[in-house]
């Protein structure tokens, strides 16, 4: 008898680098549902036709939503449930996802509400919007095993260390499949909507806190999703020059010229901070030594190529004093050297 393939393991393996698979999308529609979920979560028997026909509408408009389902130990198995939206206002800084909060009466009535917000109007079973940080934990196994195998014990594992850490304003979710099985387990952070893999109660921690060694964001940091994929590889390389304090600045960014013959990106990223506005400009290169080839999922019938980028000819902007620096590339950004 063949042993069991698992993904995740697979891509531990190789000592795969998770960076730059963080999924992009302008609105996230979270709908508390019970468990257990089919395979494709909205072919669940607890989803209503109207909601069904509603998901399936959305997906052909080729919209930038992403539907989820999510559940906590709280959730009930009867009609009152929860429906979050976290949108991207499409500001020229982006800061973090614009939350509303529902509380719907029936499961009959999310399909309603989800397309009276979609259409510009407030649904009048609005919450009073209190400030909340919600980390989704994929645990969707029917979909992927490696999602029931790591997502659901490191769940229960969220769940007891931001109730120790006495985090009131967090609230942990399991949810349905939202990509990068084979990062199991893994967590999208919102309203932030950065996304993480390979999780441990060590490196959790100081995501929930902002404490701590930065350098394990290089592990377990799988980009921000508001960022293009390859520029996702740029952010993290800021992220641990910033240090905690990056995940407080407004960002932007943009792909200013695409290399297609040789895979390669010129990127920008413009961040604020409370002294003046930055740019950093650097080329993103295909890396050979770190691209894998390997099965996207536990089903997967074959492998697949996941090209992985390195950050090369970084230059420095100040807008507040119109210097330009240049900085060698790294795996860790040195000081800056002004250029002659």
């Amino acid at each position: 008898m063949m042993d069991k393939f698992f993904c995740a393991d697979a891509s531990k393996c190789v000592e795969e680098d998770i960076i730059g698979s963080g999924s992009n999308y302008q609105t996230y529609i979270l709908i508390e549902c019970c468990l257990p979920w089919e395979s494709e979560a909205f072919n669940s028997k607890q989803i209503s036709q109207n909601l069904k026909d509603l998901v399936e509408e959305v997906e052909r408009s080729k919209q930038k939503i992403r539907f989820l389902l999510i559940n906590n130990d709280r959730t009930k198995c009867s009609n009152q449930r929860k429906v979050l939206i976290y949108e991207n206002k499409e500001q020229e800084l982006f800061g973090g996802y614009e939350k509303h909060e529902f509380n719907v009466d029936s499961f009959d009535k999310v399909a309603g509400v989800v397309k009276s917000y979609l259409a510009g109007e407030v649904p009048d079973c609005e919450t009073k919007n209190k400030q909340t940080r919600d980390i989704l934990v994929c645990t969707h196994g029917s979909h992927d095993m490696c999602c029931a195998r790591y997502g659901n014990p490191f769940y229960a594992q969220a769940t007891a260390l931001a109730s120790e850490l006495e985090l009131n304003d967090v609230r942990v979710w399991r949810a349905s499949h939202f990509g990068g099985h084979r990062f199991a387990p893994t967590a999208i952070d919102l309203p932030d909507g950065r996304y993480y893999g390979n999780l441990d109660r060590a490196s959790f921690q100081s995501i929930l806190t902002r404490t701590g060694d930065i350098e394990c964001l290089n592990k377990v940091y799988r980009g921000w999703g508001i960022l293009p994929n390859p520029i996702q590889v740029l952010e993290r390389e800021l992220i641990v020059l910033y240090g905690w304090d990056w995940f407080n600045y407004k960002v932007a960014s943009k792909i200013l010229d695409l290399d297609t013959k040789n895979d390669a990106f010129l990127a920008e990223i413009t961040f604020k901070k409370a002294d003046g506005t930055y740019t950093y400009r650097a080329d993103l290169v295909k890396d050979e030594t770190k691209t894998v080839r390997l099965k996207g999922s536990c089903g997967a019938k074959q492998e697949s190529e996941f090209v992985k980028y390195s950050v090369e000819n970084i230059h420095f902007y100040s807008k507040k004093e119109e210097l330009k620096f240049a900085i060698s590339p790294s795996v860790s950004l040195p000081k800056l050297v002004e250029t002659v």
